[in-house]
């Protein structure tokens, strides 16, 4: 088993004095970059004392909040990469569903590859649902456009014999050829989160890493269905390596200052009680108790609210 030191590098001085959403609309003025500054050293020197320790690393990005301070996770992942020395650098990860670019994805992660001889660990998701509209995407759709730029990554990484176009659904290239190539070849692991049996079962088939998220009861479902498609793919039984979990941890001074921090850590985004109530979603859009259920994974949103209009998208804000 390895072991991945993971922090989301937070902001938890403003965390219990706001009256609004840590996720997407908290205003920056709350913070003090001073501050800021002291906390983004205080995570590398951990993550450096992980390395030495024999412990793995793993990044990821939020964007717009409170909670997670890696507005880019190319920005710690580049500077891992050169100043450790032998931990696997897990990035989980990148929202491959909201980015216009893939090849640009394929390029940074290729030269974080090479740059740290070889210890990259890639994690693609599809982001959040409550950060489409920080970054311009439509939730229409997003499944497709994770797929392909999931092909289009893969492929400008493991072509080596020149330029090929690309001409997809969601993407155009007229001249993909990337350099420097990976130095893990055809390309780095590939990881993905679920919570969903269905993308478990794809993941299974694709021999990918499956991690999940505080899926309690429900992981050994997912980690079956996992089980059955990459069976149902040939490769045999899966190993240990091919699953893994994410625990939460919270720290602090006091052990009472903890269990406070990890009940508001806990509770997001579990219930539909923390999915923001003073949102009122305006006709059209999914209500707080429809998207509550679409993150606890419980059941399909409506076709059309409750007075008959068409669903065109939907608002996830949550509240911590």
């Amino acid at each position: 088993m390895r072991v991945y030191h993971f922090t989301e590098q937070p902001y938890p001085e403003v965390w219990a004095e706001h009256s609004d959403t840590l996720r997407v609309t908290l205003e920056s003025k709350h913070l003090d970059p001073e501050l800021a500054s002291d906390l983004y050293h205080r995570y590398y020197d951990e993550w450096v004392l992980a390395d030495e320790l024999g412990l793995d690393i793993m990044v990821n990005e939020h964007h717009q909040t409170a909670t997670c301070l890696s507005a880019a996770s190319i920005v710690p992942l580049s500077i891992l990469a050169r100043i450790t020395k032998r931990a696997r650098l897990l990035i989980l990860g990148y929202p491959i569903g909201h980015r216009s670019d893939p090849v640009r994805i394929a390029e940074e992660l290729a030269m974080i590859d090479v740059i740290s001889r070889g210890r990259l660990d890639m994690g693609f998701v599809k982001g959040v649902p409550y950060e489409f509209h920080c970054s311009n995407q439509n939730a229409v759709n997003v499944v497709e456009r994770f797929w392909e730029a999931h092909d289009l990554i893969m492929k400008a990484m493991s072509t080596t014999g020149g330029a090929f176009s690309w001409e997809g659904k969601y993407f155009d290239y007229r001249h993909v050829n990337i350099w420097p190539r990976p130095y893990q070849q055809p390309a780095p692991p590939v990881w993905s989160t679920t919570g969903s049996r269905a993308n478990a079962k794809l993941l299974g088939e694709k021999g990918y890493v499956m991690a999940t998220l505080g899926s309690g009861w429900g992981t050994r479902a997912l980690y079956d269905a996992y089980r059955e498609g990459y069976q149902a793919a040939g490769r045999g039984i899966p190993g240990p390596d091919r699953f893994s979990y994410l625990a939460l941890i919270a720290v602090a001074d006091t052990e009472q200052k903890a269990r406070e921090r990890a009940e508001q850590i806990a509770s997001y985004p579990r219930s539909s009680a923390i999915v923001a109530p003073a949102f009122r979603n305006p006709p059209g859009y999914l209500s707080a108790e429809d998207n509550a259920r679409i993150l606890l994974g419980q059941s399909a949103p409506r076709h059309k609210t409750k007075d008959g209009r068409p669903i065109t998208t939907m608002r996830v804000p949550c509240r911590t």
